[in-house]
């Protein structure tokens, strides 16, 4: 008789190599490179495509949940990088590779480059929080290194001046791509810097890998961690992650955020004020009240227990201790009278004025020092007599 073989349903089959891909570690993050064909964007927002080189083909899918981190328009002929998942439909019995994110060709090497210098730099500590300082809760003065044009500058100041009216902004008007943007970037965080700032805000608006490549530069990363203002990178969308949003202080998903997160909102501040101002007052209220009602129940205990009685002896002792207290101060008074009137008459005896009044004077020599005998003073030398009202310059001709 035949042995039974074991049959499969395709169901089965297509879940069994489904799981085979899912548990290889290798396919669940994976770079492929190749050439873009058959471009459909679906009305779902789904892209659906293939990439090919030279040995065949792959089918591909970039659901709209990841299409927020596209940042340009996918076609055919692309030479693109693709990072994503490879696993098995198991509907139709073949394996695509599920997009996550996708770099243009040349986009690939500057990734390369950004993820050495960022492993470069956090080795050195740049990235390290024990570095970052804090944000001051009330800015009065803020910088501003970007564009002097554009979205990113406007978005800042119509934010800024909303929340708070008063605020002072100083714009440095960098450039932000292209030839010059590293230095002209540099050299505003360093001016900024040195002028005063409470705040400096580093960024622009958005684009591709290539036009915020001026903020993966290692000189700026270098310029943000020398800053001693806090800084806050606002480059690009959400989306976009840079080398200075790992160094800066504060990291904005979007230039508006990073005026948001800077800029105090006065008026939630004063709603606040407000806000606790009624609520000392209702506390105030509720406590006058219950100190009234207990002054009351004191008030009725008191009548109560009749203490008049000992109002007036306390009355009476506090009398006879005043009259006291009076008469011993009166005869310290007069005892301290007489010491002093002592001491001053002591005085007057040893005052030098008084001497000099009597005819006597003081003989100081040329260099200022009294003399107290004849023995003291040189033929020659200049004298200055002191008498009680002035004083007189004299030679010594003679000595004996």
């Amino acid at each position: 008789m035949r042995q039974q073989k074991n049959v499969y349903s395709v169901g089965q089959v297509n879940n069994y190599i489904k799981n085979m891909f899912t548990q290889d570690f290798l396919l669940k993050r994976i770079y492929v490179r190749g050439e873009v064909s058959n471009c459909k964007y679906h009305p779902s927002g789904h892209i659906y495509f293939s990439l090919k080189d030279e040995t065949g083909t792959m089918p591909c899918v970039m659901f709209l949940s990841f299409r927020k981190g596209l940042t340009f328009q996918l076609e055919n002929g692309q030479s693109v990088t693709v990072l994503g998942s490879i696993s098995v439909y198991e509907r139709d019995g073949r394996y695509q590779l599920y997009a996550s994110e996708i770099i243009r060709e040349g986009a690939g090497l500057l990734y390369e480059r950004f993820e050495q210098l960022k492993e470069e730099l956090s080795e050195m500590g740049m990235f390290d929080p024990a570095y970052k300082k804090p944000i001051p809760a009330f800015v009065k003065r803020l910088g501003i290194v970007t564009a002097s044009t554009g979205a990113a500058i406007r978005d800042i100041m119509n934010i800024s001046r909303r929340r708070n009216p008063f605020i002072q902004l100083v714009l440095y008007p960098a450039l932000v791509q292209g030839e010059g943007a590293v230095d002209s970037i540099v050299k505003g965080i360093e001016v900024l810097d040195k002028y005063g700032v409470d705040v400096i805000i580093v960024g622009r608006g958005g684009g591709s890998m290539e036009d915020l490549w001026a903020f993966n530069e290692e000189k700026v990363a270098r310029a943000i961690f020398a800053c001693e203002t806090p800084v806050i990178s606002a480059v690009g969308h959400e989306t976009d992650t840079t080398i200075s949003d790992f160094v800066a202080d504060l990291r904005a998903p979007t230039p508006s955020a990073a005026a948001e997160l800077a800029v105090a909102d006065l008026g939630s501040i004063l709603q606040s004020l407000r806000d606790f101002d009624d609520r000392l007052n209702r506390l105030m209220e509720d406590k006058v009240r219950e100190k009234r009602e207990k002054l009351e129940t004191f008030s009725w205990k008191l009548e109560r227990l009749s203490p008049g009685q000992q109002l007036l002896e306390k009355r009476q002792r506090l009398a006879d201790l005043d009259e006291l207290f009076r008469k011993l101060m009166e005869g310290k008074i007069r005892e301290n009278r007489q010491a002093l009137a002592f001491y001053i008459e002591r005085l007057n005896g040893a005052s030098p004025l008084k001497k000099l009044n009597q005819g006597y004077a003081y003989v100081a020599g040329e260099d200022g020092k009294r003399l107290t005998g004849a023995k003291e003073a040189k033929v020659g030398e200049k004298l200055t007599l002191y008498f009680a009202d002035g004083r007189l310059s004299a030679r010594v001709e003679e000595k004996e």
